[in-house]
């Protein structure tokens, strides 16, 4: 995963620099203002743990264009492939000349998703439009339409995937009437659990029964086509249930008809330190969705689920003009084949050791941080008031600006908008995380609530 891109972070000028500042009001002319930037810096090069501007700035990348460059910007691999398929051809859309591009990402998807079953893959575009797709196939597949998601979920922002998010600024303040037949139940939050009781915080299937209750009493498995979960929640917080959560909650789709899909968008692809965060419990969804880290930054995602589930579907109910394109597709090989031959499940668990041993010793001298949480290479840090458990989103977006002007990348997140995350490429070395987090230790130390 070596990168021509000098490791190191450099400060040529003030954040932003007069080069980004042009841009950005070029950009604020030209595009809508609906599409806001977390900085305010244009990027012209990024590979290993390292993103430059148009200033010549060089940035600690601890963001992964939101958990999308897994193995790193730029990847020897996927570069190659790209060019090959490029080379080659672009496009001709699977449903009209099939290539065997798709063909082999499905067999790869299969091959490595939870489960030893017969399944079978559809590829897209975007996360949210294979979450859209997934729900499609469940209620095909059931002949039932209700769908139950969580509290603090995130899935998209088409129309379904709206009505399944939970946070409404920013997502999906003024953009209603949302699809109906979306239901919420209560997630296991560990964290925010054990204000209430220390047993129902550490006890997964305590949790689970009280979901389970919400589901059969509001919805009904009768009525219910597929419960949709993200194993880690991605923008709810990085929330990891507690252990036995998804196992009960999976045990009772089985049990009673119901599909169980696996919203592993964020979470897939070596992100927690195993190809997909599922398998940290031994959980087999019935569908498994994927998106983000699949194609090293190209746009692609795909539902792999049981054989008879995605077989639900008449001919031609699902498909799309982009989806499988054939660079993303060689790119999610090259990135497939990046990930077993690096060792990069491994390397996502050192990363989590390097970050949790950072962040827990500044946990140690600053009350402020209430929790510290995570798998892998995605680790979140939840911030309350000084003394309390109340949430603080003023500290979190301090802290992240301060950082910004520091040099480092650093994205905020959660449904009180007072989560840190962290999601560093798997290509980044441990000098530039740790010195990642000395630099974050020295804005708390400076940001005062």
């Amino acid at each position: 995963m070596a990168s021509s891109l000098e490791q190191r972070r450099h400060l040529a000028t003030e954040i932003p620099g007069p080069r980004s500042t042009e841009l950005m009001a070029r950009k604020n002319s030209a595009v809508a203002s609906g599409i806001g930037v977390t900085m305010p810096v244009f990027a012209v090069e990024a590979g290993g743990g390292i993103v430059q501007d148009v200033d010549g700035n060089s940035f600690i990348d601890l963001g992964s264009g939101i958990a999308v460059t897994t193995i790193g910007n730029s990847a020897p691999r996927v570069v190659e492939a790209v060019r090959q398929q490029v080379e080659a051809f672009t496009h001709t859309c699977f449903m009209i000349t099939p290539y065997e591009g798709y063909v082999a990402v499905a067999e790869a998807l299969n091959r490595l998703t939870p489960g030893d079953h017969e399944k079978k893959s559809a590829l897209f575009n975007s996360g949210a439009e294979a979450v859209e797709n997934a729900i499609k196939i469940a209620r095909a597949h059931t002949g039932k339409q209700a769908v139950v998601v969580f509290d603090h979920a995130y899935h998209g922002r088409t129309n379904l995937t709206m009505a399944m998010t939970a946070k409404s600024m920013p997502y999906k303040s003024g953009f209603g009437p949302f699809a109906p037949e979306v239901y919420r139940a209560p997630l296991s939050y560990p964290y925010r659990d054990a204000l209430l009781s220390k047993e129902g915080a550490v006890d997964g299937e305590l949790a689970a029964r009280r979901a389970i209750d919400v589901i059969e009493k509001q919805v009904g498995a009768g009525n219910l086509a597929a419960i949709v979960i993200e194993p880690i929640q991605g923008e709810g917080g990085f929330i990891v249930p507690a252990d036995g959560f998804l196992p009960a909650l999976s045990a009772w789709c089985t049990a009673n008809g119901v599909v169980f899909v696996a919203d592993e968008v964020q979470t897939g692809f070596a992100r927690t330190g195993a190809m997909f965060a599922c398998d940290h419990e031994g959980v087999v969804p019935d569908l498994i969705v994927t998106a983000k880290g699949i194609a090293g930054g190209l746009p692609l995602s795909a539902v792999t689920g049981r054989a008879e589930i995605m077989d639900a579907s008449h001919v031609s109910g699902l498909g799309g003009t982009y989806g499988g394109n054939p660079i993303a597709c060689a790119a999610a090989l090259a990135t497939i084949e990046t990930i077993e031959a690096e060792g990069l499940l491994e390397r996502a668990q050192e990363v989590e050791r390097v970050l949790l041993d950072g962040l827990h010793r500044l946990q140690a001298d600053d009350d402020r941080i209430g929790d510290v949480r995570g798998r892998g290479a995605m680790i979140a840090v939840e911030l309350v008031r000084s003394g309390t458990d109340e949430p603080d989103a003023d500290l979190a977006r301090a802290v992240a600006a301060s950082a910004h002007r520091a040099g480092v990348i650093v994205l905020t997140c959660g449904t009180y908008g007072n989560v840190l995350r962290l999601l560093p490429p798997l290509a980044i070395s441990n000098e530039l995380l740790i010195e990642g987090l000395d630099i974050l230790t020295r804005t708390f130390s400076e940001v005062q609530s």
